[in-house]
């Protein structure tokens, strides 16, 4: 019991220590990205309707849905709502779930600045990926084939999964993130889709950022 103790604290002490501190009698004052991110995600669940016939699916998809055979300009710009519209092949719970977690404990531990950067650059990596895909074709180690180009591309799971590693690697979580990335490979070898592929894509962006960006205490 002491030794797993004692890995729970070396493991998740300084971002436990580093969420404490963000939250500390803040409240939901704490959380106002996370709860927007909610919020959004609840909307555009409501608006799309089941399968996509509700009151507002074109309203949805023209703001939020990002295909590979979008014009580049026109995904960019969607790109940061699509973050937010749910997947239309999974429970939007799942969605809920992933951002309450993630997104609020980034939130705390990194800022808001931080958190909507990171969530940023994972998911649009992973669009970027997607067309690179589409256009080298189904040959190549990276390539996809061309009936990709029409899938639409939603959810907040590459930015979760980006947000996860960042965070493992911001408070030397290792155990953690080799956790999560041995996860994504073992999901990208067993269902070897886009969504796959993307999540590997959004740790090789997270990893980067983490290099890349200057960290300060908060």
């Amino acid at each position: 019991m002491r030794h797993a103790a004692a890995f729970a604290r070396r493991e998740w002490g300084p971002l436990w220590a580093a969420v404490r501190a963000g939250a500390a009698g803040r409240g939901c004052r704490a959380f106002p990205l996370t709860l927007t991110a909610l919020l959004l995600i609840v909307f555009f669940q409501l608006a799309q309707g089941r399968r996509g016939h509700g009151w507002g699916s074109g309203l949805v998809e023209d703001i939020g849905f990002v295909r590979a055979a979008d014009p580049w300009w026109l995904a960019l710009a969607r790109t940061p709502l699509s973050l937010f519209v749910p997947a239309a092949d999974l429970p939007v719970w799942g969605a809920l779930v992933q951002v309450l977690v993630v997104f609020g404990i980034a939130e705390t531990a990194l800022g808001r600045r931080r958190t909507l950067l990171v969530a940023y650059v994972c998911t649009l990596a992973g669009s970027l990926c997607a067309r690179l895909g589409v256009a080298l074709g189904p040959g190549g180690v990276l390539g996809l084939p061309a009936a990709d180009a029409r899938i639409v591309d939603t959810g907040p799971s590459g930015a979760v999964v980006g947000l996860a590693v960042y965070l493992c690697l911001r408070f030397r979580a290792w155990a953690t993130g080799i956790l999560v990335t041995a996860l994504m490979v073992g999901e990208a070898v067993v269902k070897p889709d886009l969504a796959g592929r993307e999540h590997l894509v959004a740790i090789v962006a997270a990893s980067a950022m983490y290099a890349i960006l200057p960290h300060r205490g908060r």
